[in-house]
């Protein structure tokens, strides 16, 4: 979780929300991390947990299934999100913040745990959760 708070903090610098992710391979080594990119590049899919899974499938080549791996993310996961962890097959979710507004993993929907998919990762909640919302508070703040 040090990892993906240490790139949500180094977005705060081109404007974006603070939300970093880090994706880890089956040893807990590091493989990929982003943080999130939309303003930076005007792509409103440029969250940190899709980058990060788009450059960890790169990392591994020809396998788009992240079986294996570990997503660590400073924010519970939106719908858009939580689909791509889903659609990638990810073994575990780890996140620290919940999001009541937009959260798809426990907070508004459980997208990742839906026995109607054909994945469901296993998922750890509130992991550094005051750190990752505290970032959050401290961004909007500053935006008002």
């Amino acid at each position: 979780m040090g990892l993906a708070l240490d790139r949500a903090r180094a977005v705060r610098a081109h404007g974006d929300v603070p939300i970093g992710a880090v994706l880890l391979d089956g040893t807990g080594t590091p493989i990929a991390a982003a943080g999130n990119e939309r303003e930076l590049t005007g792509d409103p899919t440029a969250h940190a947990e899709v980058l990060c899974l788009r450059r960890g499938a790169a990392a591994v080549g020809d396998l788009w299934r992240l079986i294996d791996c570990t997503l660590v993310v400073t924010l519970e996961p939106c719908t858009m999100c939580a689909g791509a962890v889903v659609a990638a097959r990810v073994g575990r979710l780890v996140f620290g913040a919940f999001d009541p507004k937009a959260g798809a993993v426990a907070s508004l929907f459980d997208v990742v745990r839906d026995p109607r998919l054909n994945h469901r990762p296993e998922v750890i909640s509130g992991i550094r959760a005051e750190e990752s919302a505290a970032l959050l508070r401290d961004f909007f703040a500053g935006q008002r």
